[in-house]
């Protein structure tokens, strides 16, 4: 197709071509005099830098008024003295005064010069009259330039309106004119898309013969955008490179892609580079920075930044001020929320993305009802929120769950018409379904006008978590993630949704769909693979996609680690820590979390304390709130208490809910009364409203039976409208998730259960079982306390999927809450009885047993 198809037909007239006063015409035949150059006016001068002095200053309707009284004493202006009214209204976008400008010009008589016709086109196409504008280009005709394309192309590519500009430019090499740097700077702009990229390809093979590759800064940071626009980062590091001369814009382009697409370390980098080089990094530099340091997990370099920005004079800058509240968010440091509190309250000017980066650390954190209190605020302050703050809030009022509060939010949604986006939809389904309001659910899944994976992953977990198969929202097959546009990100998000719940076969299913979709080679969805299997009880699975990976990051062996840690690998687990290290992979904190869990779960004191310590030396990772809780865990778990008191006090912070929370546990297991107390105390203190702890002294209170203090705890929770998360077990049988709770009799098969039931309690007592009453955590009469054991969920469960299995598939059990330790010896039983081998995960950890052998040794 002929590129200038794509220009507007010539035929189209030059708006205030003709004068509305009629002009004398001379007789036909006549002759025209010679003109003489007319006189000019004394005032001349005087009048025209008048006009110019109130252009410059942008009072354009001075500027006018001076040009019609120039017009009344017969001291016409001239073309200068348009053409600077023209930029005048160019600097200010005001369309309205350069048409005034404009229609003056064409009753001046005067003929315009390309200056004026450029300065004209410029002023319409800036201002998206492209009709005029592409008027007045077409009727310049022969006098078009250089220029003039370029503005063309330039305003088009500017506008978004790609096609123009690669037209145009195309029709432009048909004339026969050379372009400059400024034109392949406009229309490289415009191909920085993926509709366009290969005539950006074309075109930059053309600067290069043209020889416009390296010496120009513009030409350089366009390339810059065009590969990095199209994801080829490294051919825009290379063009980056190669540049003969870079100025901060150039080095503030490549930190910024760099951080867009998570490549936060070369960011980094290039910033402290362009540091050493002697430029001084701007508020997008340096806002870029900080957002990769976020993104990169290292808060003490956030915090050097933060010292960098308060020297530079941009601590009120609102880019700056929203990387700073988003940074301090999300680090894990006690007080950091505080810090982005600070940050935030001393920014001079709040707009949506301030606001936004605030809320939505609030919501990260799980500070809910904060985070409802400052949007409520924000809306009164006449902000008006982007989808990112709607999604962030509709998260919040999930997690309190405040029906109330998420009622006003969706009807906000959709007053402002957001209620078809991807991630508002997303956010409002869980947020429904964690309320147990499949229909509204429903309805918010059936509103998305465009569903993807995440849409479905969070309508299927809805309804699993809701006795439903999901088989109305599920996908079925591969061509339906193809359809809804299936990626290496959604993949991993769907495979996490169905680790949480441990859909077993949705993961086979989705590994399956992966495999054919060409993800099989991606590091991410390998890792969300390792974490499905090991988090579903399928170790072997797990390990056989890790030994099958060709390249691993900190996240594979990390993810690896934890794995074997919970299955009660603990050696492996640490070997495999010890492997990560000798082949040069740097652990992070996270890292560490699983090795000093790993130590917990098999009582490895000694080893915990050498990790502990080495996580400074040898890696400089300081250790958090986390790693101190797990130090806490191995020590209590051993019986060493006082050790654990020790340790705690001896923290360089205030020891949070966590850890004392690890040290309550250890004295639910020991017994110790009064250590208990004393961790439930400060337990209370920092977290009023936590039942677990009312729970878990309750238990304390109950195994030395000690009933009074037992009501009495029962009593205080009641008044402060406290609940205990209620026992559930579940199981997935031919893709439809079973939940069992405590005495559980809605199944449809809950005679064949406890029928089946009554049978395993005969055969495990004959082989030596004895019920442990201590685990009966009510004052009933002991024959009571043995029919309230044979109640429990994970029981029930184990009975369900004997019935309904069969070897040598072995019984997955998923529970919420730990395994009490007569199920424990119960199910270690029913598994020599049965011959099955019997995978339980609680809340700590899995239970593998086979043969009545249990992973954990005994120790959990």
């Amino acid at each position: 197709m002929n590129a200038c198809l794509f220009l507007p037909p010539r035929s189209f007239p030059l708006p205030f071509a003709s004068s509305p006063f009629p002009r004398r015409r001379e007789p036909a035949g006549t002759p025209c005099p010679p003109r003489a150059a007319p006189a000019k006016h004394p005032h001349f001068e005087l009048l025209k830098d008048r006009l110019i002095r109130e252009a410059d200053r942008g009072r354009l309707r001075d500027a006018l008024s001076t040009l019609d009284l120039m017009a009344e004493l017969r001291a016409p202006a001239d073309l200068v003295a348009y053409t600077v009214l023209l930029k005048a209204c160019i600097r200010s976008r005001d369309i309205a005064h350069g048409r005034a400008v404009h229609r003056r010009l064409d009753e001046s008589g005067l003929e315009p010069d390309s200056v004026a016709f450029n300065s004209l086109i410029t002023l319409y196409s800036k201002c998206g009259d492209w009709e005029t504008a592409g008027a007045i280009f077409r009727g310049m005709g022969e006098r078009r330039d250089l220029v003039s394309w370029s503005t063309m192309i330039s305003s088009a590519a500017n506008a978004g309106v790609w096609s123009r500009a690669v037209a145009l430019f195309v029709a432009m090499l048909e004339e026969g004119i050379r372009p400059n740097e400024f034109c392949f700077s406009s229309v490289l702009r415009a191909c920085s898309n993926s509709e366009y990229f290969y005539f950006g390809l074309m075109v930059f093979g053309f600067l290069m013969k043209m020889g416009y590759f390296g010496p120009d800064v513009c030409v350089g940071c366009a390339l810059i955008d065009l590969f990095a626009r199209n994801r080829e980062l490294a051919l825009a590091r290379k063009v980056f490179d190669e540049m003969f001369e870079r100025n901060a814009v150039a080095w503030t382009l490549m930190i910024t892609r760099y951080t867009q697409y998570s490549l936060v370390k070369d960011a980094i980098d290039l910033f402290l580079e362009m540091e050493q080089e002697g430029f001084r990094p701007d508020q997008f530099a340096l806002s870029s920075v900080i957002s990769a340091s976020t993104e990169l997990g290292s808060f003490q370099l956030g915090q050097q930044l933060h010292s960098r920005v308060i020297r530079s004079g941009l601590t009120e800058d609102v880019c700056v001020g929203c990387s700073l509240v988003n940074m301090y968010a999300k680090a894990s440091t006690e007080g950091s929320m505080e810090d982005s509190r600070k940050v935030f309250d001393r920014m001079v000017e709040h707009n949506v993305m301030s606001w936004t980066a605030f809320i939505s650390g609030l919501a990260q954190r799980r500070h809910d009802k904060e985070a409802i209190d400052y949007f409520h605020q924000m809306i009164q302050g006449g902000v008006r929120p982007n989808h990112i703050t709607f999604s962030s809030i509709l998260k919040a009022c999930a997690n309190i769950p405040d029906p109330a509060a998420g009622e006003q939010v969706y009807g906000l949604v959709v007053k402002y018409g957001m209620a078809s986006i991807n991630c508002v939809g997303n956010s409002m389904i869980s947020m429904y379904a964690k309320s147990d309001r499949m229909e509204e659910a429903r309805k918010a899944f059936e509103g998305l006008l465009d569903k993807n994976l995440i849409s479905y992953n969070a309508a299927v977990d809805g309804n699993v978590k809701n006795s439903d198969s999901g088989e109305d929202f599920a996908p079925n097959h591969e061509t339906d993630y193809s359809e809804i546009g299936a990626s290496a990100f959604t993949f991993a998000s769907l495979l996490s949704g169905a680790a949480t719940i441990g859909a077993v076969s949705r993961g086979h299913q989705l590994h399956a769909w992966l495999l054919k979709s060409g993800f099989y080679s991606d590091q991410s969805v390998n890792n969300a693979l390792i974490s499905m299997y090991s988090r579903c009880g399928d170790i072997d699975d797990a390990c056989r996609v890790f030994d099958e990976m060709i390249c691993r990051n900190v996240v594979s062996w990390t993810s690896m680690i934890v794995a074997l840690a919970k299955h009660g690998y603990a050696d492996r687990a640490l070997s495999m820590f010890h492997e990560m290290t000798c082949q040069g992979t740097k652990p992070n904190e996270v890292t560490y979390i699983a090795v000093l869990s790993a130590c917990s779960h098999a009582g490895l004191v000694e080893e915990g304390h050498k990790h502990f310590r080495s996580m400074s030396s040898e890696h400089g990772i300081v250790p958090r709130m986390e790693h101190h809780a797990c130090m806490v865990d191995l020590l209590g778990r051993l019986g060493f208490l006082q050790e654990a008191i020790d340790f705690i006090y001896a923290m360089p912070f205030k020891a949070s809910a966590l850890v004392w929370r690890a040290l309550l546990g250890a004295c639910r297991i020991h017994g110790d009364m009064v250590l208990g107390e004393k961790a439930a105390k400060h337990i209370l203190e920092l977290e009023p409203h936590d039942p677990a702890a009312y729970v878990l002294l309750s238990n304390i209170y109950a195994a030395t039976g000690q009933w009074q203090n037992v009501a009495g705890i029962r009593s205080s929770m009641k008044e402060k409208q406290l609940v205990k998360e209620a026992g559930l077990s579940w199981m997935e049988i031919d893709n439809s998730i079973h939940e069992f709770h405590v005495g559980d009799t809605r199944h449809s098969r809950s005679q064949e259960i406890y029928a089946k039931l009554d049978e395993l309690v005969i055969e495990i007592k004959r082989m030596g079982y004895v019920p442990d009453l201590n685990f009966v955590l009510h004052d009933v009469e002991d024959e009571l306390k043995e029919q309230f054991l044979f109640q429990h969920s994970e029981k029930i469960a184990v009975a369900f999927g004997l019935i309904s299995t069969s070897a040598p598939r072995p019984i997955r059990v998923f529970k919420n809450l730990r395994i009490c330790g007569d199920c424990h010896t119960a199910i270690k039983f029913i598994s020599k009885a049965t011959g099955r081998k019997i995978i339980l995960r609680d809340s700590n950890r899995f239970h593998c047993v086979e043969d009545g052998v249990c992973s954990c040794g005994e120790y959990w």
